[in-house]
């Protein structure tokens, strides 16, 4: 099994790899193995998860499985659907990357924010809309599935919902996304426990290290993460202690 890691000091924790049960760096005291997740028949069920399907204004249309929403028709299509990216900060301000899984069917070895996913039509909570709670509910199940990220460590409430964001990729041909995107943010010291199946490394940066970093991935940024660190995301990081300025709950965002 993997071991906890609080993500508070970041000369200790600030970065960690999992790497199917190889350490690759053991003579670094900043890098940790995490432990496994299940894959194949576990993925496979995930794909059969409904997604609440929207029209451009966020209106409930119906919903689809993962699978449905995610594939590229022969016209190139994807299904319009809600979901959300949580970027989430420590005490210290610094911003939490994570590495997708090269299991993951979309996007897959890519580098994007904390958690990003969906609400599930299947869950009668996630489907609620009035302040976004649903969203909210949906992003506290997928940290801690994601994260480890205790229940209690995220709650609903302790989100900030700043947007939404339209936006939509092919990916591959075969699998893309098309999404009205809700941007929650995170401030809070956290215990993490990475699930492999989901997540292949995270890492904390601090704003002042944001260009560098990115200047020196060794794999591409995820889609939505590209255009929100290119349209918003310094502007809301450095504001972090007046996110509630920023606020726009009314208009849908399109860059």
């Amino acid at each position: 099994s993997g071991r906890r890691f609080r993500g508070v000091d970041k000369r200790q924790y600030a970065f960690f790899v999992v790497t199917h049960g190889r350490q690759t760096a053991a003579s670094r005291p900043d890098l940790f193995k995490c432990g496994h997740g299940q894959l194949g028949q576990t993925a496979e069920l995930a794909l059969e998860e409904k997604c609440i399907l929207v029209n451009e204004r966020d209106q409930y249309v119906g919903s689809a499985s993962k699978r449905d929403c995610h594939r590229v028709d022969p016209e190139g299509n994807i299904r319009l659907h809600r979901a959300f990216s949580v970027f989430l900060f420590n005490s210290a301000g610094d911003m939490l990357l994570q590495r997708r899984s090269v299991h993951k069917i979309t996007f897959p070895d890519c580098y994007t924010n904390a958690c990003c996913s969906h609400p599930l039509y299947d869950i009668d909570g996630e489907r609620e809309e009035l302040n976004a709670v649903g969203i909210r509910r949906a992003a506290q199940r997928r940290l801690n599935y994601e994260l480890g990220i205790p229940m209690a460590q995220a709650r609903p409430e302790n989100f900030h919902y700043i947007t939404r964001i339209h936006y939509a990729d092919r990916g591959d041909g075969t699998w893309g996304e098309h999404e009205i995107d809700y941007i929650l943010f995170l401030q809070k010291d956290v215990n993490l426990k990475p699930n492999d199946s989901e997540v292949s490394e995270v890492r904390y940066i601090p704003r002042n290290g944001l260009d560098a970093t990115i200047a020196n991935l060794g794999a591409p940024l995820t889609p939505w993460f590209r255009l929100i660190l290119q349209h918003r995301l310094p502007l809301w990081w450095d504001n972090l202690h007046q996110l509630k300025s920023y606020e726009n709950h009314k208009q849908i965002e399109r860059f």
